[in-house]
């Protein structure tokens, strides 16, 4: 069996899509911290879009992540140093903790406060209680999980214009 040159068109479009929305998630949820508590409803309404938007996220990254359990990946080009896949690697895999850390710290969050959860308007099971500290560690997760993952983006896109310029074939497996 040898393995494809490319990834599927499907990973490419879970890539494309998740890698886009988290961008802009983490833009939207950057600038909703400084909108003003008082009065509450404007604040309330792009928090809930923003916890909308998470686990609408979080279905595509549970399914990508699902779709490349079941389908190998292209192999990387004998001429790519070592030390280069190792950093492809374990950013990847730092990436996908991160992705998946989010929603949960997101949502658990959420769950530990007197508000309601709405999932574009639809009020979802309270599971939680009032735990201002349980809150406040999901919350510092979140955060730390959304710089972690900015910096990780940052490098990421580096390396596809890197990838991109070279012309060495890793760049195009993600591009059809």
């Amino acid at each position: 069996m040898s393995l494809p040159v490319r990834y599927t068109r499907i990973a490419v479009w879970l890539h494309w899509l998740i890698g886009l929305s988290l961008m802009a998630q983490i833009g939207l949820g950057l600038w909703m911290l400084e909108i003003p508590k008082a009065p509450p409803g404007l604040r309330a309404y792009w928090f809930n879009v923003h916890k909308s938007i998470g686990l609408s996220l979080a279905f595509f990254i549970v399914l990508r992540i699902v779709w490349r359990w079941y389908h190998v990946p292209p192999q990387l080009p004998v001429q790519i140093p070592n030390w280069q896949a190792l950093a492809s690697k374990i950013t990847h895999k730092v990436l996908y903790v991160c992705m998946i850390t989010m929603p949960v710290t997101g949502y658990l969050g959420s769950s530990f406060t007197q508000y309601p959860i709405k999932y574009f308007g639809w009020t979802l099971p309270y599971w939680g209680w009032d735990a201002p500290a349980y809150k406040a560690l999901c919350s510092q997760i979140h955060y730390v999980c959304a710089c972690t993952l900015i910096c990780l983006i940052a490098v990421h896109v580096l390396a596809a214009i890197k990838h991109l310029f070279n012309r060495d074939g890793i760049f195009q497996r993600m591009w059809h």
